[in-house]
């Protein structure tokens, strides 16, 4: 755990202890559920990687020639356990691993847009198995932290850094709910996936204020509706079959939460519809995926008749 050594002194970083030290003993009981990931994950560190190219659309990690054929299936077979993949794509010494959504797409819209992460410490929250973490990489940053409450995507990524040894990339069992915790800390936060998953998104959006420095910027993605109005929908149960979606709001509505939040320069950066072109079925994600969220009939509505998603993408700056 020591990128708490990375912090500055305004992080509460006794209670930060307290809760991964409770955490960890909580993953380290001997259950079904945690040795599933756990086990793959330490079986996984014993193929350092050599090799590491975070610069193309896959995240790659050790060369195919680096393992023998029997090794290279072991491999597989541990990297196969923490299926469901939904980030990527990685090819790991040599293993193509195609996750549900086509990640490299996201990062190429923001690309030109970051701010600079050299000697920056930055902060990816809801990062699942650290994609995004592995592309930052080439921008030099002097530390990325992942917030990660998954056990599943908190050992995939664990595992995943286990073969790519990268110091300066660290995950831990936190959530968004606990950037109270680090105060006036980061140079940089990415917020990309989780806004609409929050019942209180502006009070979110203020931890998140109160969690960057002075100077820092929000990089925030989105799920949103269509339109110029500055509204939002609260679906009666789920949206686009998935129940844990609060808010979904407007290009303009999301701008308006972060400015209320008390961000200055707010920018939306460009805004696309959804397809299963960039979401969908893989063999490293067999279950529902986009096209069984939309009605087959209207492929502007989702299944329970509200408009299908976009995805809109934000910066913000504290000042």
């Amino acid at each position: 755990m020591n990128y708490l050594d990375q912090l500055p002194g305004s992080a509460q970083k006794d209670e930060i202890i307290h809760i991964h030290q409770q955490r960890q003993l909580w993953v380290n009981q001997p259950k079904k559920g945690f040795l599933r990931y756990r086990l793959p994950c330490e079986a996984l560190q014993a193929f350092p990687a050599e090799y590491l190219d975070c610069t193309g659309e896959a995240v790659t990690i050790g060369a195919a020639a680096a393992l023998s054929e029997g090794e290279r299936t072991e491999v597989e077979g541990h990297l196969r356990t923490f299926m469901p993949w939904r980030k990527g794509p990685f090819s790991v010494f040599g293993i193509d691993i195609d996750a549900e959504w086509q990640s490299q797409r996201k990062w190429q819209r923001l690309l030109p847009h970051l701010p600079d992460l050299k000697n920056k410490i930055v902060a990816d929250i809801g990062c699942n198995n650290g994609y995004y973490m592995f592309r930052m990489l080439p921008l030099q940053p002097k530390v990325v932290i992942g917030f990660e409450p998954s056990v599943q995507h908190y050992y995939c990524f664990k595992g995943l850094n286990g073969m790519a040894r990268q110091a300066n990339l660290h995950i831990d069992l936190l959530g968004v709910e606990h950037l109270p915790l680090f105060p006036d800390c980061f140079d940089v936060l990415f917020l990309m996936g989780i806004i609409y998953h929050r019942s209180s998104p502006v009070d979110t959006l203020r931890d998140i204020f109160s969690s960057l420095r002075m100077g820092g910027t929000l990089v925030l993605e989105s799920q949103a509706l269509p339109g110029e109005n500055e509204i939002a929908l609260f679906p009666e149960k789920t949206y686009a079959k998935v129940p844990g979606t609060y808010f979904v709001p407007t290009a303009k509505c999301l701008k308006n939460w972060v400015l209320r939040a008390g961000f200055k320069d707010v920018q939306i950066l460009c805004q696309h519809p959804m397809s299963s072109k960039e979401q969908r079925r893989t063999d490293w994600m067999q279950f529902e995926s986009y096209s069984d969220f939309i009605d087959p009939s209207d492929p502007q509505k989702t299944l329970e008749g509200y408009p299908a998603p976009e995805r809109v993408y934000l910066l913000a700056q504290k000042k």
